[in-house]
Formats: structure tokens, sequence, C-alpha cells
């Protein structure tokens, strides 16, 4: 039998993403999904800006932006009347550089994704089903079946991007622990009346709420919400059983319906994210409601998360234990996402008196009042747009530096003489110092080769959580690893050794 590095089993975002950032890291992963081809209704479809930042790293963001929508505006409807509305231009102008939702179809994002993978010379395998996998020591026997033929092969880590139904996970025999909500959920593509709308709506009413927002450049738009309860006993509902509700609450005629399903959501987090040389991403590890359209983010999140820490363990760049970091980190921000989300639905979806109370009324007026605070609405797109994310708890979070903590996401500082993002490109480890480097530590950098980019410091770097000569270690995936305040070359070395980090750039 022939060895692989890595099988990824399931081709959604989540594995390809981690494919494509595996094979930019050097890695070249197999990759397989028992579908026919890539999917071909809208599903998942709100990219956030910590997503587009992953894809700027990789040099994919102006791409993926051109076949979306900016959605830039949000708008809060209660009791008939608009209650509140926010420009996310405006919200996250001096936090990212994608202060908005972009709107792109999955299975548009997802042969895109595939596309860019065959660029590198890696090819989706379809229509071929993981059938076992067995950890044997310091590898995996791994038997797949395509058709009427099956193969066996060695790996050294298997990957489960294969969805809630994950059979990785199922074969790992681990639980996935959570409920289900009792409402039953709609989604629909549709047409309406109106001019071309760009922005998203989330309507509220007495017995449902509705969220619109564009789905394609076409002119179609996408529909959430909930079934009233009164018809949710249909047999077979469609959307003519909703119409007239619906288009109440919308305030709009739908002229077209391209695509309807009903579902129920689901709210679970797996016990564990690896076990041995398995590991699980994505709706294997993770399930959840739709608010805030968390779910096909978080696990391109978890993607990126592991891809590095696997190039890097396969390559002989670090320690195997650099793999147990994946688990600690991602497990943590998804158990909270799931538990946030959870509250939030509760209310949102909530029956009775208090159901309607909390939807045309509390929600509409609350909002309508904080959302005059800048301070709010920071923190709403801070949440949102998942930049917020950290992993302060981590074994690789070490350090603080005026604001900025290891583990924290790098924050943008752009003026008009850098931009403190581009360094992100190379997808390695680097420096960066903002205001006058240390002899000390220029040396230490040109002995192993690390790269160091050196910024003027400023006031606008002050406000973005800068200290002055502070040097941060940043980590492959955007985030700070080593906050050095004093530029410590000591704890430099000390941070490197914990997990036999071989950062410094190669001859090749």
């Amino acid at each position: 039998m022939n060895q692989q590095n890595i099988v990824i089993v399931g081709a959604g975002p989540t594995g390809l993403v981690l494919a494509l950032r595996l094979v930019r890291h050097g890695v070249k992963a197999r990759i397989v999904d028992k579908r026919v081809k890539p999917g071909e209704n809208s599903r998942a479809i709100g990219v956030q800006a910590r997503t587009l930042e992953f894809y700027g790293q990789m040099g994919l963001a102006d791409a993926v932006i051109a076949h979306g929508i900016k959605i830039e505006n949000f708008h809060l409807r209660g009791g008939g009347s608009e209650a509140a509305r926010f420009s996310l231009k405006d919200m996250g102008a001096d936090m990212s550089p994608y202060p908005y939702i972009l709107s792109y179809p999955q299975d548009e994002h997802e042969k895109f994704l595939v596309q860019e993978l065959a660029k590198h010379g890696v090819s989706v395998e379809w229509e071929t089903e993981l059938v076992s996998f067995v950890e044997e020591g310091e590898r995996i026997d791994v038997k797949i079946k395509k058709g009427l033929h099956e193969e066996s092969f060695f790996t050294s880590y298997i990957c489960g991007c294969d969805g809630a139904h994950s059979t990785v996970r199922e074969a790992l025999k681990v639980d996935f622990p959570g409920g289900t909500y009792q409402q039953l959920f709609f989604v629909a593509d549709v047409k309406v009346d109106q001019a071309v709308l760009s922005d998203a709506f989330f309507n509220l009413g007495p017995k449902s709420f509705i969220l619109l927002m564009p789905v394609r450049t076409t002119g179609m738009h996408r529909l959430i919400g909930i079934v009233p309860e009164e018809l949710s006993n249909i047999k077979d509902v469609g959307f003519e059983d909703l119409r007239e509700s619906a288009e109440k609450l919308l305030n709009m005629k739908v002229v077209g319906v391209n695509w309807f399903s009903t579902y129920r959501v689901h709210h679970r987090v797996a016990d564990h994210f690896r076990i041995g040389r398995a590991f699980i991403a994505g709706d294997a590890g993770h399930v959840h409601s739709p608010a805030g359209g968390q779910g096909m983010n978080t696990g391109i999140g978890d993607a990126v998360n592991l891809a590095w820490k696997l190039a890097s363990v396969v390559q002989g760049k670090a320690g195997a234990t650099l793999l147990d970091t994946y688990e600690t980190e991602r497990i943590v921000f998804a158990k909270k996402l799931v538990d946030t989300t959870d509250r939030a639905f509760q209310n949102i979806v909530a029956t009775g008196f208090k159901g309607e109370f909390l939807r045309t009324w509390l929600i509409p007026h609350f909002i309508s009042f904080f959302g005059g605070f800048s301070s709010f609405k920071k923190i709403i797109f801070k949440t949102v747009s998942q930049v917020k994310i950290n992993y302060a708890d981590s074994a690789l979070s070490e350090g603080v530096s005026g604001k900025i903590k290891g583990g924290d996401r790098l924050p943008w500082l752009k003026t008009d003489i850098f931009d403190n993002f581009d360094p992100l490109q190379s997808l390695a480890w680097h420096i960066q110092v903002y205001g006058l480097v240390d002899a000390d530590l220029k040396k230490k950098c040109d002995q192993i080769r690390l790269p160091l980019t050196v910024y003027k410091f400023s006031e606008k770097a002050r406000l973005a959580g800068f200290s002055e000569n502070c040097a941060l270690l940043i980590r492959p995936d955007a985030y700070v690893g080593l906050a050095m305040p004093d530029q410590n070359v000591s704890d430099l070395e000390a941070y490197l050794a914990k997990f036999a980090l071989k950062v410094g750039q190669s001859d090749a």
C-alpha cells in the first residue's frame, strides 16, 4: 500500500480550505467526497470579514469579493417599521480591510475553491466514500471506495470535514451532545418586486421573523424564517402556504421562488476535535443556529487553524505536541459560539406572550437605543465578523504588550506608508516591531532567518492597541503567538523551544 501524508474527507468549504491552505504551506493532501460534484444549492451564503482576511493571506480575497455582493447596511424592522439601521462599513472601517458581510452562495464558493485547488495540482476525488480507517502506531490504515473499486493505503493523518453526520466522527465514537429546536424553519431563494437590494433586512413579527438578504448577482434573495406554528403541522409545507404571512412581514411581494426547503435547527458540539491522528472540523465538530451567519465561517476558521499545524509537523518544523493546540483553541470558541447563538436564538424564537413582547417591542427598542452608541456597534461588528476570536488560553499564547495579548488576532493597521497585513501573505511565522528594533533581536532574527518587519510608531498605532517598541511574533494564521514589550530575545528563544518550532526561511 502507498503512503499519503494527509487525507481529507469532505469537500465542502471547510475541507477545501484545509486542502488549499495545506498546499500553500507546501503539503499536498488527498481529498475525497462521496458526492458526485460540488453542491448546486446556495446554502451558506454569508462570508465574514475574518474569513476574507484569511483569503487575503492567500491572495484570493479580491477574486472572491468580485463574485459576491457586499452587504454594507443592515436594517432591523419590528412592529411594521424600521427600528434601527447599521452601516457595517462605518462600524468596522478601522478594524478590518473588509467591513461588510459578503453574500457568496456556497455552490459558487465551492466551485471557486475547487478551481483554485486544481491550479496547485490537487483534484477532489468525487464519488469516493470513506469505508474505514484504523490507527496503527505512527500511521493510519485507510480504506476508501469508488463505485465497485476499493482502495487501501496508509496516511499520517485523517481529517473529517464531512458534515454533521460525519463518518470520521462516528468511527472515532466521539459524542455529539446537544439538542434540536422545536420550531420548524424555512429557507428560500426568491425574487421580490422591488429593485435589487444589496442590504440585509431582519424583520420581526408577533409570531415569526424573516431575514432577507441578497444571494446572487442575478437579483435572487435569501429568506430565512420560522414556519408559523399553525402551519408547521402541514405535511410537505411549501412557500405558497407561507406566502401571505411572509409578504406581510417583508412588506414586499415575492414574484418568483427558485428554491424552498424546511429544516430543523440543531445545536451541538463534539466532545473532542481530535483523537490520536484523526481530526474533525466544521459541521463535523459543531452545528448551531444560523443566527449571525457564523457556521461556514467557523468551519473555515477550523481549517486555517489546523492546516499550518499539520504542515509544520509533517515537514518537521514543529514537535507533534503542536497538534494538541488545535482542539484546545477551536473547541473553546465552538462552545462559546453555540452557547451565545443558542441564547440569542431562544429569545428570537420564543413562543407565546414572551416571544411576541421580545420580537415586537423589547428587541427593536433595545437595538434602537443602544445602536446609537459607537462602542455598541463596534462590539456587534467584532462579534459577527469573527475578528474578536482569540486564543488567550492557548499554550501557544504568551506575553502582553499594550492592549495586545498573545493569542489575539493581529490588529489591522494601515497608514499612508504601510499596511501591516501585507506580511501575512507569506503564511509564515514572522516578527513585527512598532518603533525601534533592538540590535539583539535583529541579530537573532538574522541568525535564524526569521522575517522581521519594522514599522514607525504613531498615535494611530497606539489607538490600535500597540505599545511603542513592542515586538510581536505572528503565527502563520495571523494571530499573535508571543507579545514582547521589551524585545527580550531569551523570551523568543524559550517560546520557539517549547514546541520545537523552526520558524526561519529555508534556502529553497
